[in-house]
């Protein structure tokens, strides 16, 4: 059964008001440590076994691995935090982001971002009524409002619905993302995953750069 047109104005409320509240405690805090591009490509050879290959699988349970190119670095070094801490459960990222340093955790983030999308302010369309609450963090383009948040636009249609199902189940562990994931249907998150996968531009990319550790000692 879906949510009656009143429950989900009050949803959207509580959600704007936790997004507004989240990003200006985000602004209130300490500069985020300063990213090195290439420090974070000289490093990121064993990312890029997995997030360099456009179409790249996670395996058991398979599903499509996030484009970064494109993402805010402040999101990407949030998100390995959470990979390093266990708020966010995956074995081989846990694994990896276990290695890092904050400083390194700061360049690799620099290094997937790129340039990070722009807002062009003009949406492919009206969101779907099940996307109406995620565009008051993630824009209507699916360009992030704030650093903090991840841009969508143009992601796997098959990772949005994964991430969205992970803070549903608990796998994630962020506050305003439960709370909204709990309200959700399964058709609720598809509808979710495939107007931000296919509606959007500018869209995030996977990393183009092919870099390997054998190629480091060649100043590439």
């Amino acid at each position: 059964m879906k949510m009656t047109v009143s429950g989900v104005r009050s949803v959207w409320t509580v959600v704007a008001l936790a997004c507004a509240s989240f990003a200006n405690v985000a602004l209130a805090q300490d500069q985020p440590l300063q990213g090195d591009p290439k420090h974070g490509k000289a490093i990121s050879y064993t990312c890029l076994g997995c997030h360099g290959i456009e179409g790249y699988k996670n395996a058991y349970p398979m599903y499509s691995v996030p484009k970064l190119e494109g993402q805010r670095p402040e999101y990407l070094a949030a998100a390995l935090h959470e990979y390093k801490s266990g708020d966010r459960e995956h074995l081989t990222m846990h694994s990896q982001a276990s290695t890092l340093s904050d400083q390194d955790i700061a360049d690799i983030a620099a290094y997937f971002a790129g340039k990070p999308l722009v807002s062009q302010g003009k949406p492919a369309g009206t969101p779907p009524q099940a996307a109406t609450l995620c565009v008051s963090c993630h824009g209507q383009d699916g360009v992030a409002i704030a650093p903090a948040y991840p841009s969508l636009a143009g992601q796997h249609q098959d990772y949005i619905a994964r991430a969205i199902d992970e803070y549903r189940k608990g796998g994630r562990k962020n506050p305003i993302m439960k709370g909204f994931a709990a309200q959700l249907k399964d058709e609720d998150i598809q509808v979710i995953a495939e107007y931000f996968s296919h509606e959007q531009h500018p869209s995030l990319s996977t990393e183009s750069r092919p870099y390997t550790a054998l190629t480091a000692s060649h100043g590439e």
